[in-house]
C-alpha cells in the first residue's frame, strides 16, 4: 500500500525504529499519504534535534476515529475542513499557542479567513495545504472513447451515458462520502452544502445511475493508477492528478517508454475547495516539538519545497516566491480570482445528518 510505502521510506531516511527513550527529542506526526517532500523531514530533524515518527492515513475517516477514541500516540495530526470542525466541536485538539509559532506572520489571509468558517479565530489549526476535487484523466484513452468533447464538466462523471464509455478502461471515484456527496448536490443544482436529507437523498439517486460504471473506490492508489496508464479517470483530488502526471513523466523519461499523458479538469459547474490543517490532539505528549514542527512547516521555503513536491497549494502567502512557476501560473492549482468565485466548502454535519450521509454512501458504494 502507499501509505506503508511511504511510512516506510519516511522511517528508514530518519533512523526512526525502535522505541524512543526518554530522553530523545520526538515529535509524532499523522498526515496524509503522499503528502510531503520526505527531505523536509530530515532537514526539520538536522535543524533541531527533533526525530519524526511519521505514520500516513487515506482518509479523515480513519483519522476521527483514533481522535474520537482517545489515545492517538500522535502529536501533530492534518484534519480536512468539515472534519475540523466537527472534532473541535468534540474537544479533541488544544488551542495553538501561537507566540510559539511566529511563522503565522506568512500564512495567506485569503486562505486562513475560509479556515476561519470551520476553526473560530483560527485557533486550533494552521493551514497546511488546500486544493480542489475534480477530475484526473488520461487524456489519450479519454480521447479515444469520448472524442473533443469539453472534459471541464461534471457530465463526464455524472452522466451514465458518458461515462459508460469509460468503463472498460477503468473508473476510480474518491473514497469519501464528504467529497462526493456534495459535488454530486452542486452537480444537480442544489446546495452542496444542504443538510436537507431530500437533497442528500437526490444526490445518491444520481450517484446510483453512475455505479454500475466505477470499478474502485480509492483515495490514494488511483495516484499509480493514473500515472501507470491503468484506468482511464479518476474523481479526485487536484494534487494528486499532478502528482500523477509528474510520476508518468518521469517513468517515461526512465523507461523510454510512451508518455502516459495525465491531466486534470476543474469543472466549469464549480468544485469542493477543502483545506488540509495543522493540529494538535489534547492527548499529545511533545507539545512544544509540536508547536516547533508546525512552525518550521510554515517557513516560507519549507512550505514552497513541499508544494513544489507534491503540487499542491498550501496556505503560505510567502512561499509564493519559491514555488515552481509551472505550478504558480497554473490556474487549477493556484486558481484566479474567476476560478476561486466558482468553488465552493462544506461544513460538518451534525449526527443525523452524517447517519444520512453515511448510509447513503454505503448504498452508493454497495450498488444496491
Amino acid at each position: 500500500m502507499l501509505r506503508q510505502t511511504l511510512a516506510a521510506v519516511v522511517v528508514a531516511t530518519l533512523g526512526l525504529t525502535g522505541v524512543a527513550t526518554a530522553q530523545e527529542k520526538v515529535v509524532n506526526v499523522f498526515n496524509w499519504s503522499d503528502y510531503i517532500d520526505p527531505t523536509v523531514l530530515e532537514d526539520f530533524t538536522k535543524e533541531t534535534g527533533i526525530k519524526v515518527r511519521y505514520d500516513v492515513f487515506d482518509s479523515n475517516e480513519v483519522l476521527e476515529t483514533k481522535l474520537l477514541a482517545g489515545k492517538t500516540g500522535y502529536d501533530v495530526v492534518v484534519p480536512s475542513g468539515s472534519f475540523l470542525q466537527r472534532q473541535i466541536k468534540a474537544g479533541v485538539f488544544i488551542p495553538l499557542d501561537k507566540s510559539k509559532i511566529p511563522n503565522l506572520q506568512y500564512a495567506w489571509p485569503e486562505v486562513t479567513q475560509r479556515l476561519a468558517v470551520y476553526d473560530p479565530g483560527n485557533a486550533h489549526a494552521v493551514n497546511y495545504m488546500w486544493g480542489t476535487t475534480g477530475i484526473g484523466y488520461n487524456v489519450d484513452k479519454v480521447k479515444e472513447r469520448l472524442g473533443d468533447i469539453p472534459l471541464n464538466t461534471w457530465d463526464i462523471m455524472f452522466k451514465p451515458e458518458i461515462l459508460s464509455k469509460l468503463k472498460d478502461c477503468g473508473v476510480y471515484f474518491l473514497d469519501g462520502p464528504e467529497e462526493v456527496i456534495p459535488t454530486a448536490m452542486k452537480y444537480l443544482g442544489l446546495d452542496p452544502n444542504s443538510k436537507n436529507p431530500d437533497d442528500i437523498a437526490k444526490a445518491g439517486a444520481l450517484l446510483m445511475t453512475v455505479r454500475p460504471y466505477i470499478k474502485k473506490f480509492d483515495s490514494s492508489g488511483y495516484i499509480n493508477a493514473l500515472a501507470r496508464g491503468d484506468i482511464c479517470i479518476a474523481l479526485g483530488w487536484s494534487g494528486d492528478i499532478y502528482q500523477a502526471r509528474a510520476r508518468a513523466q518521469e517513468a517515461a523519461k526512465k523507461t523510454k517508454k510512451k508518455l502516459v499523458n495525465v491531466d486534470y479538469a476543474l469543472p466549469k459547474e464549480g468544485a469542493l475547495m477543502w483545506f488540509d490543517n495543522f493540529a494538535i490532539p489534547k492527548d499529545a505528549k511533545n507539545i512544544d516539538n509540536a508547536l516547533t514542527f508546525i512552525n518550521y512547516m510554515m517557513r516560507p521555503e519549507v512550505a514552497a519545497k513541499n508544494t513544489n513536491f507534491i503540487s499542491y497549494a498550501n496556505g503560505n502567502l510567502a512561499s509564493q516566491k519559491f514555488i515552481d512557476k509551472d505550478i504558480m501560473d497554473n490556474p487549477s492549482i493556484y486558481p484566479t480570482k474567476e476560478v476561486f468565485d466558482r468553488l465552493f466548502i462544506v461544513t460538518t454535519n451534525e449526527p443525523p445528518v452524517q447517519r444520512v450521509i453515511t448510509k447513503t454512501w454505503n448504498t452508493f458504494k454497495r450498488g444496491k
